[in-house]
C-alpha cells in the first residue's frame, strides 16, 4: 500500500467514480422480507452438504450492519446461497470455485498453503468461503475482491503468515483480504494475523461491508479503509478483537458512514508490538464509535480536523495520548437495527467468541465422524441396564464421539470413564436433571472389597479420566451418611471426580457433604480444563476442590449444614500448581439455608504439604448470600491464604464486601484477564 502510517503523515489517494449511497432502514427491512434470515448463511435452497450450522454465540448466520443494507442493486449479503456446496483442500480447487461465474458455498476443510507466497486468490461475486470448524486455513496468502465484485462472505477461516521479514514492509503487498471497489462483503469469525501488509484493506470506494467477530493480531498495518477522494463508503466494524497490532485499528479515510462498536483493542505491556494509535477518523470521515474497550493503547482515538467523530459508552483502561471526538456524524439506527453489548463485558465476550468456531461451516461432507449412540435403561428397554456397562462398551482408543443416553431412574452404581476412552457424553433423557440420578455412598475411609480403603479420589460416584468428556442433564450424588459413620476415619465422599482435559459439565446437580466435586488433573504437570455451567453443586466442606483449571459459570453453589445441624464450612479448596490458573467462579450464586457469616469462600489446599503449589480462587460478577463471612478467605494446614491467589471482583448481595487487606479485589485492568476465555486457553466449549 502507498498510504503512510501514523497520524499527521501524508497519504496517497486516487480519485474514483462514486458508488451510489446506501438506503435507509425501511428498504433494508424489505430486503430482509424478500431474502429472509431463517436459513442462515447457506439458505433453504442450498444442496444437502450446505445445511447451515448452528449460529455461534452472540452472532447471527446472516450479515448485519451495512452489509445487510440494500444498495447498488444488491439486497443484503448472502454469499453463495442457492449455489452448490463444494469442499476444497487444495489451492487449485479453491481458485477454481472462487473465480467461477456461478454462486458457490466453498467449504475450506484443510490448511491450504499458497504458492507463490503472498498470492491473493481472486474471488468473484456470489460466493461464501467458509472454514469447516477450526480446520480451514489459508497459509501464506489471502483473497482479492476487485471492482464490482459483490455479495461475498468470508467466514470462519484462519488467514496467516505471509510476513516477509520486514516490519514496515513497502515491497510486499501481501494482504489477508484486499477489496478494491467491491460492495456487500461480510467478513466474520476469522483469525487474521502476521501478514506482510494489511490484514484487511478496504479500498477504492468499497462499500456496504460488515467486519464482525474477528481476531486481528501480530501485525503492523492492520485494517485500512480509504484510498479514494470520494466520500461514499459505508462500513460496520463490530465485535472484533485487535491484539498486538501497531496501526490502522482501523484507519478510516473519507468514509461516509463508519460505525464502529463493541470492539476490543488490547495492547499488553512487555510484548514485541506496541500500538501507535487505535481508531482513526481521517479526511471527511463521519464515524460513530460506541461501546468499545481500549486497553493499554497509545492514542486510542484520533481524528483529523476535517472529520466528524462521535463517541459514547467506551471504556479506556491504561491508555495514553490522544483521545478525541467532535462534530456531527449520523444515526446508525437509520440504516439498520443493532443492540450493543456493554463495553465492560467485551474482554470476556470477545476472548470467548471472536475468531473461528467449531460450530460454523461444518457440513455432512466435512464432519469426519458421526456420534455413536448407546442407550441405558433400568427396565431393560435400552441396550444396557447400567451406565458402567455402556461405558465398558466404548472401544479403547476411541476417536469418535459416543453419546450414552440414560433413561430416567436411579442408578446405584459407580461409573468410571478410563483415560483410553475419550469423546464420551453422558446424557440424561428426562425432562429435568432431577429425573436421572447416578448415586453411591462410598467414603474415603471405608474398606473396599478386596481390602484397603477407597481414599478420597476412589470414593467418587462418577470418575472421569478421559479427555473431551461431557455430562448433561443428570444428577450425580454421594449419599454417604456422616451421622451414622462418625467412628469412620476419613469421611470425604466425592460425587464427581474429573482428572482429564476439556471436560464440560452442563445442567447438572452434583450433591454431597464434604469434598463433593473434585476437579483434578491426571498428574501435577498435566492440564485439566473444566467448564461447569447452568448447574447446582451442593456441599459443606471444601466441596469444590482440586488442581484443575476450572470455570464455574451461571451456576449455584448451595451451602449445606453439617450432619449435626451446625453451619460452618468452606466452598473451595484449590491446590493449583504454580504458573497455572485455578478456579474461576463467575456469574453464579453462592448461598444456602445455613447461618449468616458461617462459610468461607475458600482456603489454600497444599496437598501433601507441597509448598510449591500456588492455589487460586477468583469469585467475580456473582451474588454472595448472607452466609459468606466478611473475611471470606482463611488459612489451611499451616499455609496462609495471603501467600496464594484469592480475589473477588464486582460481586453483590449481602455476603459481598468492599476491598480490604482481608478481602482483595481485582482492578478493572486485572479483571480483563480474568475471563472464561483466559481460563480455557483456546478451548471453546460449544454454547
Amino acid at each position: 500500500m502507498t498510504e503512510l502510517h501514523g497520524p499527521g503523515r501524508a497519504r496517497h489517494r486516487r480519485k474514483k467514480t462514486a458508488l451510489v449511497a446506501g438506503v435507509p432502514l425501511a428498504l433494508t427491512a424489505a430486503a430482509a422480507m424478500a431474502y429472509g434470515t431463517a436459513f442462515g448463511v447457506f439458505g433453504a435452497d442450498a444442496q444437502p452438504k450446505a445445511a447451515a450450522a448452528p449460529a455461534p454465540a452472540r452472532a447471527d448466520d446472516t450479515a448485519d450492519g451495512f452489509a445487510s443494507v440494500e444498495a447498488h442493486g444488491q439486497k443484503g449479503t448472502y454469499g453463495g446461497r442457492g449455489g452448490r456446496t463444494v469442499t476444497v483442500r487444495t489451492l487449485a480447487d479453491l481458485e477454481k470455485y472462487a473465480t467461477a461465474a456461478e454462486p458457490y458455498v466453498i467449504v475450506v476443510a484443510a490448511a491450504i498453503p499458497v504458492d507463490p507466497k503472498g498470492k491473493e486468490v481472486k474471488v468473484a461475486s456470489d460466493k461464501t468461503i467458509v472454514g469447516a470448524g477450526a480446520s480451514g486455513e489459508i497459509v501464506g496468502g489471502g483473497f482479492f475482491l476487485g471492482r464490482g465484485v459483490h455479495n461475498v462472505i468470508i467466514r470462519n477461516l484462519t488467514i496467516r503468515d505471509s510476513y516477509a521479514g520486514v516490519w514496515n514492509d513497502k515491497e510486499h503487498d501481501f494482504d489477508a483480504i484486499q477489496m478494491d471497489g467491491a460492495h456487500h462483503v461480510w467478513i466474520d469469525h476469522n483469525d487474521l494475523r502476521h501478514m506482510a501488509d494489511g490484514l484487511i484493506d478496504s479500498r477504492k470506494d468499497t462499500t456496504n461491508v460488515t467486519v464482525s467477530w474477528n481476531r486481528l493480531s501480530r501485525n503492523n498495518k492492520t485494517f485500512g479503509i480509504g484510498w479514494s477522494e470520494n466520500t461514499t463508503a459505508d462500513l460496520t466494524v463490530h465485535h472484533n478483537w485487535f491484539r498486538e497490532t501497531e496501526q490502522r485499528n482501523p484507519s478510516t479515510d473519507n468514509v461516509a458512514h463508519a460505525h464502529l462498536y463493541n470492539n476490543y483493542l488490547q495492547d499488553d505491556p512487555g510484548t514485541d508490538i506496541t500500538s501507535s494509535y487505535g481508531n482513526y477518523a481521517r479526511g471527511r470521515t463521519k464515524m460513530v464509535l460506541e461501546n468499545s474497550y481500549f486497553k493499554g493503547v497509545d492514542n486510542p482515538v484520533i481524528k483529523d480536523a476535517t472529520a466528524a467523530l462521535v463517541q459514547r459508552g467506551n471504556v479506556f483502561s491504561g491508555t495514553s495520548g490522544r483521545n478525541e471526538s467532535g462534530g456531527t456524524a449520523f444515526d446508525p439506527k437509520r440504516y439498520y437495527r443493532y443492540t450493543p453489548d456493554r463495553a465492560a463485558d467485551l474482554p470476556g465476550i470477545l476472548k470467548a467468541g471472536a475468531g473461528p468456531r467449531e460450530d460454523i461451516g461444518t457440513t455432512n461432507g466435512t464432519q469426519a465422524v458421526r456420534a455413536t449412540t448407546l442407550t441405558v435403561a433400568k427396565d431393560g428397554s435400552g441396550q444396557y441396564r447400567s451406565v458402567q456397562r455402556a461405558v465398558d462398551a466404548v472401544p479403547a482408543g476411541n476417536t469418535a464421539p459416543v453419546v450414552i443416553r440414560i433413561a430416567p431412574g436411579t442408578y446405584r452404581e459407580t461409573v468410571r470413564v478410563p483415560s483410553n476412552k475419550p469423546h464420551v457424553t453422558l446424557q440424561g433423557t428426562g425432562g429435568s436433571r432431577k429425573d436421572t440420578l447416578i448415586v453411591e455412598g462410598h467414603a474415603s475411609g471405608m474398606t473396599k472389597p478386596g481390602g484397603g480403603t477407597y481414599g478420597t479420589g476412589g470414593s467418587a460416584t462418577v470418575a472421569v479420566e478421559a479427555d473431551d468428556f461431557t455430562a448433561r442433564n443428570l444428577s450425580l450424588a454421594n449419599d454417604f451418611d456422616e451421622a451414622r459413620n462418625q467412628q469412620l476415619d476419613g469421611q470425604q465422599a466425592v460425587a464427581l471426580r474429573t482428572a482429564a482435559d476439556r471436560v464440560r459439565l452442563d445442567d447438572l446437580i452434583v450433591s454431597g457433604d464434604q469434598d463433593t466435586l473434585l476437579l483434578d488433573t491426571a498428574a501435577k504437570d498435566r492440564t485439566g480444563r473444566v467448564y461447569l455451567t447452568d448447574s447446582y453443586v451442593i456441599g459443606n466442606t471444601d466441596f469444590v476442590f482440586g488442581r484443575a483449571t476450572a470455570v464455574v459459570d451461571r451456576s449455584v453453589l448451595t451451602l449445606k449444614k453439617r450432619w449435626n445441624g451446625t453451619s460452618a464450612g468452606y466452598v473451595t479448596a484449590p491446590s493449583t500448581p504454580a504458573g497455572r490458573k485455578g478456579f474461576l467462579i463467575t456469574r453464579s450464586t453462592i448461598d444456602g439455608d445455613v447461618s449468616a457469616g458461617s462459610f468461607h469462600l475458600g482456603r489454600p489446599w497444599h496437598a501433601g504439604g507441597d509448598a510449591s503449589l500456588d492455589p487460586q480462587t477468583t469469585v467475580r460478577d456473582s451474588t454472595l448470600g448472607a452466609p459468606i463471612k466478611k473475611t471470606p478467605w482463611t488459612d489451611m494446614g499451616g499455609f496462609s491464604w495471603k501467600d496464594d491467589r484469592f480475589a473477588e471482583y464486582k460481586n453483590k448481595g449481602p455476603g459481598a464486601g468492599g476491598p480490604s487487606a482481608d478481602r482483595p479485589h481485582l482492578s478493572d485492568a486485572q479483571a480483563a484477564d480474568f475471563e472464561t476465555a483466559d481460563w480455557l486457553g483456546g478451548w471453546k466449549p460449544a454454547d
